[in-house]
């Protein structure tokens, strides 16, 4: 009997991928169709608003990026106008401490020559003041000699005030003739 049944079963043609069975052809198209039915009714809303709000978050993401970059590109231009701000005014800084040493040093070479200009004039008021002392001083070491070699050849002692005149008058003249 098995063998039998075998041999029914070889008399049948053999499911093959290439052979059409009308039945289960039926079956997957009602299958298919349900399915179908089924996704759009449930599942494709929610895929496609899952699409939908994926496409508006990138394009959110898109635009803030743009503004993002803009305002980089902004920000840039506002470090560069800020660093070329400092370098003018470090440049301008240096100048005005270049003007302002410049300045100070003309200040400082006309206080020394002002200063240097009193010294000189003190040491010159010194020098001459001490240049008439000492002429003073010589003029009665003179008269004071001139009357001690007078009173050695007049052979007496001239001490007196006119005297004394006499000789400085004519030292005073021999000064004056020169």
């Amino acid at each position: 009997m098995l063998h039998a049944g075998l041999l029914a079963l070889a008399d049948e043609p053999t499911p093959g991928p290439l052979t059409v069975d009308g039945g289960l052809m039926l079956w997957t198209v009602i299958i298919f169709i349900a399915l179908l039915a089924i996704l759009k009714r449930f599942a494709w809303p929610a895929i496609l608003g899952a699409v939908e709000a994926r496409e508006q978050a990138l394009e959110q993401q898109l635009a803030e990026a743009e503004r993002n970059r803009a305002e980089a590109a902004k920000l840039l231009e506002e470090h560069k106008r800020l660093v070329g701000e400092g370098k003018a005014q470090a440049h301008a800084i240096v100048l005005e401490a270049r003007q302002l040493a410049e300045k100070e040093r003309v200040v400082a070479m006309e206080k020394t020559k002002q200063e240097q200009e009193e010294l000189l004039q003190r040491a010159r008021r010194e020098i001459a003041t001490e240049r008439d002392r000492a002429v003073a001083d010589l003029r009665r070491e003179a008269v004071d000699l001139s009357l001690a070699a007078a009173s050695k050849l007049i052979g007496e002692r001239l001490s007196s005030e006119t005297d004394r005149k006499i000789v400085s008058e004519y030292l005073a003249s021999l000064d004056g003739a020169r």
